[in-house]
């Protein structure tokens, strides 16, 4: 029996030596297009970032072992460049460039993917790559080492891109991510996707979601990367990273029926075409929960699909394959995320009814060091429990979790078999009460009723005039931060005050994670009150609505490889503590009272330093000192284990304390959308910046639509925010003029001016502000009025309401209304 084999890597290379183990007397020919075979593929980025620092490493076999050890006629260098089915043979194109057919009994297609490049202007300059093979690896890790690159734009938020904006961090780079989407990691939900968002940020890496890449350009031997918004970044080192496409092209000109976009095969893994197998990247196949065809571009399934596939051109089609519900885990700097089966964004595409979960759970008992939370968020059928899919966040023990949750998922099982799986327990490993079986009884008691739950995407739209909002934390948490509109009724005190509390309004409880809301919820429940606890609590809403404005200072690691000057890191100069804290393991407001225990026993002056596990925590210390008055000195993050060093001050100031208006900074109101005053604002704003002070714009009525995105992104809205936004200009490129607008000649003629006297356009003097440092504020309340989405405005605008206004007033020497 002669077998060949298109493809050396993953699937290629896993069927050809089963093949050989089940058949020591076969011809098996292995044709590899490149010069290696049987690679680590997911160890590239490793390598580029120096973890992985011997790049022999990055090969499991060489074509010399792999044949001799298989006995394999192993060719590399050699293209299949057609197949002929009816007569089963194969035309082979040496590197030479010579041609010679080969016969064939059976034959495996493993062709694998390849890395989208659209034709964007520019898209060849140099020093812009993808990653998708050893040989883009060694170009790369060139650039690197034969160029200063000080900055590196990743254009693309999947996991190669983000393993590669961690690597390139790692290499001494800054980095810049550009996604179009709204969220990096497409294949988990907002939710958890925000735990990566903040993970970024705190490392130093820009984020630019809901942007789509134009074309690139030469900048004086830089790269300038521009956006359709009309915005531009300048670079050293662009990585596209925008996805993959099955590599299909063999197998059509073939003849052998394509699927949607992959190569279709049935359940012995066969193509349309006797004896002709395909595996890997190229095909695509049902998916086992909702049956449709997909691709799936992992190597677990590609290695299992080898396997199987062998027994079957050996011995005949006699082993199926089940298909695969895309199980995945990244790890992003010090944060580990991972994903399986049905997200509620891709079941909610499908029309498939469901439920979801977020439960906030210790990787392992809390009071043994070294504990860290995991987020685990579940959906499940809303009747019987059966589980679709899995997504888990957190630093530690995210990986035996998922893994968990796969089998069941792939086992048909449901959120009661996740109550009745048994696991090892001991304080280093786990709980008594498993993250696992605490999703699996919060599911429970949504299900049954016993918990009614409310999710973060649902908050910001309540009326607060007819639904009450009861934040079941301390007094502590409480004045770090709450949701809008929320009243804080302690879960302990709730019994007490319960006549504080309207019978004919329904109620909103939360806690930090959702324990103390679901307890509260039981007390009002069982008084007779209409209740929805936060799934997830205030830690899962805070992350899914915080601001991720791109953070532009300079940052850069201690294993820096770039002798360039100008880059610091922001722990290099840490100041040494007098007294040391240990929160680790706690939850919120754990670290925060700890803190302030340690710090009203300390005298002015002294410093303190906490470590803390808690992902939220060094934003909270950093709020709880403005409200205190004490120096927040610095923040450094390792493995997951954050340390804050903080300095008591002479006297703690009042949080109602009003500090005296600085000297410079200015504060202007845009309330108009006519062209000529939207242009004075932005003159006044960069004049202002010029002179020195923070200058804030706060944008209110219809002011908001000068701050509107040129292509915003589809949003949810209803029947009367639609026919507003029918009526309001869609960007700063529709506004009018205040007088002598003519039915918009008026605008068109002095844009026209601007431009031949060389003055900058409204769009690039609201650039300009912006790259000086202007804030933007969006008005909450008219955004709900005229039904404005956060996501519709420019990039970089924070939402607030008076309280933001006043602040900013009363911080600043000038204010404009305009």
């Amino acid at each position: 029996m002669k077998h060949i084999i298109i493809g050396g890597v993953a699937g290629g290379a896993t069927a050809a030596a089963r093949i050989r183990r089940a058949d020591e007397k076969a011809e098996i020919i292995l044709v590899e297009k490149g010069p290696h075979i049987s690679y680590a593929n997911c160890g590239l980025p490793y390598y580029i970032g120096g973890v992985i620092a011997d790049k022999e490493k990055l090969f499991v076999q060489t074509p010399e072992s792999f044949g001799r050890r298989f006995n394999i006629d192993v060719r590399i260098n050699t293209e299949a460049i057609s197949i002929d089915t009816k007569a089963k043979t194969v035309t082979l194109r040496r590197k030479d460039g010579s041609v010679i057919d080969e016969h064939y009994d059976r034959l495996l297609l493993s062709p694998g993917s390849s890395p989208v490049r659209p034709p964007f202007p520019g898209i060849d300059t140099e020093g812009i790559f993808t990653l998708r093979t050893v040989e883009d690896t060694f170009r790369i890790k060139d650039y690197l080492t034969q160029h200063c690159v000080k900055s590196a734009v990743v254009v693309g938020g999947g996991f190669i891109g983000l393993e590669m904006a961690e690597n390139l961090v790692h290499a001494g780079s800054k980095v810049s991510i550009v996604e179009m989407a709204p969220q990096v990691m497409a294949p988990v939900d907002f939710g958890i996707a925000s735990h990566v968002h903040r993970e970024l940020l705190n490392q130093g890496v820009a984020l630019h979601l809901n942007t789509a890449v134009e074309r690139f350009e030469k900048d004086n031997g830089r790269i300038r990367v521009f956006f359709k918004s009309g915005e531009s970044i300048v670079t050293d080192l662009v990585l596209l990273s925008i996805g993959v496409s099955p590599n299909t092209a063999l197998a059509k000109s073939a003849g052998i029926e394509l699927g949607a976009r992959g190569i279709k095969v049935d359940k012995f893994l066969q193509t349309s075409a006797k004896d002709v197998y395909a595996v890997g990247d190229a095909i695509e196949f049902p998916h086992p929960e909702y049956g449709e065809p997909w691709l799936n571009y992992l190597a677990g399934p590609a290695n299992r699909q080898g396997r199987i596939v062998a027994d079957n051109m050996v011995f005949g089609n006699t082993t199926e394959y089940e298909g695969a519900i895309g199980t995945s885990i990244a790890k992003v700097f010090d944060v580990v995320v991972a994903s399986t089966g049905l997200p509620a964004k891709r079941l909610k595409q499908l029309g498939i009814k469901y439920q979801s979960s977020t439960t906030i759970s210790m990787s392992h008992a809390g009071y043994y060091p070294g504990a860290f939370f995991i987020t685990t968020k579940i959906t499940f059928n809303p009747e019987d429990g059966t589980l679709y899919g899995a997504q888990c966040v957190g630093h530690e023990g995210v990986d035996k979790r998922i893994d968990q949750l796969a089998i069941i998922i792939k086992h048909k099982g449901t959120i009661y078999d996740l109550i009745s799986l048994e696991q090892a327990y001991a304080p280093p490993f786990s709980s008594a009460k498993d993250p696992i079986a605490i999703a699996g009884y919060t599911a429970a008691n949504i299900i049954s009723g016993k918990m009614p739950v409310i999710y973060w995407r649902e908050i910001d739209s309540l009326d607060r005039s007819k639904v009450q909002i009861i934040d079941t934390r301390t007094p502590a948490e409480f004045e770090l931060g709450t949701i809008s509109g929320a009243v804080n009724i302690p879960v302990d005190d709730i019994r007490e005050r319960l006549n504080e509390i309207d019978k004919n309004k329904p109620v909103v409880v939360f806690c930090a994670v959702g324990l103390r809301g679901y307890i509260a919820a039981r007390i009002l429940m069982a008084n007779g009150y209409d209740v929805r606890n936060l799934s997830g609590g205030y830690k899962t809403y805070q992350l899914a609505t915080q601001d991720l404005t791109c953070n532009t200072e300079t940052e850069c690691n201690n294993n820096s490889s770039c002798s360039c000057e100008g880059t610091s890191n922001k722990s290099c100069n840490a100041p040494q503590a007098t007294l040391s804290v240990d929160a680790c393991g706690l939850q919120c407001p754990g670290p925060i009272m700890k803190l302030k225990q340690a710090i009203d026993k300390m005298q002015p002056g002294e410093t303190i330093e906490v470590k803390a596990t808690d992902p939220g925590f060094p934003s909270d210390a950093k709020a709880w000192c403005k409200s205190t008055g004490n120096a927040f000195l610095s923040e450094t993050c390792q493995n997951g284990c954050h340390t804050i060093i903080i300095k008591k001050q002479q006297t703690a100031a009042s949080p109602q304390t009003t500090c005296a208006p600085a000297e410079k900074n200015k504060t202007l109101i845009c309330f108009s959308d006519n062209l000529d005053r939207a242009i004075a604002t932005f003159i006044l704003a960069n004049g202002a910046a010029a002179t020195g002070g923070k200058v804030s714009i706060f944008f209110t009525f219809w002011g908001l639509n000068v701050i509107k995105k040129k292509h915003g992104p589809v949003v949810k809205k209803t029947f009367t925010e639609k026919m507003f936004a029918r009526m309001l200009p869609k960007s700063s490129d529709g506004l009018s003029l205040s007088k002598m607008n003519m039915i918009g000649m008026g605008s068109k003629m002095i844009r026209g001016i601007m431009k031949k006297k060389n003055i900058d356009s409204l769009e690039s003097l609201i650039q300009q502000a912006m790259a000086n440092g202007v804030e933007f504020i969006a008005c909450q309340m008219t955004m709900d009025m005229m039904g404005i989405k956060k996501e519709e405005l420019l990039d970089g605008v924070t939402v607030g309401g008076v309280a933001s206004y006043m602040q900013k007033a009363e911080e600043s020497r000038v204010n404009l209304f305009i």
